[in-house]
């Protein structure tokens, strides 16, 4: 059975869970339109997250790679459409790193656009009942480096589609930043499993507005 891979984060600052690794790994083995999904935690770490993620896809040998990160202060699954090659980081990784202005790829194109059916996504996702957007940043700090990453490493995998979706705090995170958004990690999980049923099952996306005023 061809095979998905799903990967979260471990927390990061003062987080003592992160929503991303609990809503993927109850996919953990999970059957989605013909596909089986492996799950793998990645560090939040520059540099390692990518050596991992790298690794994860050789063992799996993935149709469809969608790596899933933390975005505490947004209250919907975003979809994001592009990764930067810039590593800006406001607060240090898990490692103590904090690269500032620097590539995540030497060398490398100044971006890559996801290769998901973001907008197929996007209305499957909206008919669940699940609050979803697409998002035209992933940040600078260690999500939009395991996007800008993945990307490059299936820049010559053309049968390989990949993205990221970023996920907003738990209840249990939100109770310690009053005022925050949040979803439950059950939502969360069902909301990836129809981003990924949608994205595995869309050959030619479709064409709706989902953009931005700024």
């Amino acid at each position: 059975m061809p095979r998905v891979l799903l990967t979260g984060f471990e927390p990061f600052g003062d987080e003592a869970g992160n929503p991303s690794w609990d809503a993927v790994r109850l996919l953990e083995g999970a059957r989605i339109a013909g596909h089986r999904v492996a799950t793998r935690c990645l560090a939040v770490e520059f540099g390692r997250s990518l050596r991992q993620l790298r690794a994860a896809i050789r063992e799996t040998t993935p149709a469809l790679v969608v790596c899933v990160g933390q975005a505490g202060g947004r209250a919907q699954l975003s979809l994001e459409r592009i990764g930067i090659n810039v590593d800006d980081a406001r607060i240090p990784d898990n490692a103590g790193r904090q690269p500032i202005d620097a590539p995540v790829v030497e060398g490398g194109p100044d971006a890559y656009f996801s290769t998901l059916p973001l907008k197929a996504m996007l209305h499957a996702l909206r008919a669940a009942g699940i609050p979803a957007e697409v998002s035209q940043t992933a940040g600078t700090y260690v999500c939009n480096h395991v996007l800008y990453g993945l990307m490059h490493a299936l820049r010559r995998q053309r049968r390989v589609r990949g993205g990221f979706i970023h996920v907003p705090f738990s209840p249990a995170q939100a109770a310690a930043h009053p005022g925050a958004p949040s979803l439950p990690i059950a939502t969360v999980a069902e909301g990836l499993r129809v981003a990924l049923s949608a994205a595995l099952t869309t050959t030619d996306d479709l064409r709706l507005a989902a953009g931005a005023t700024h």
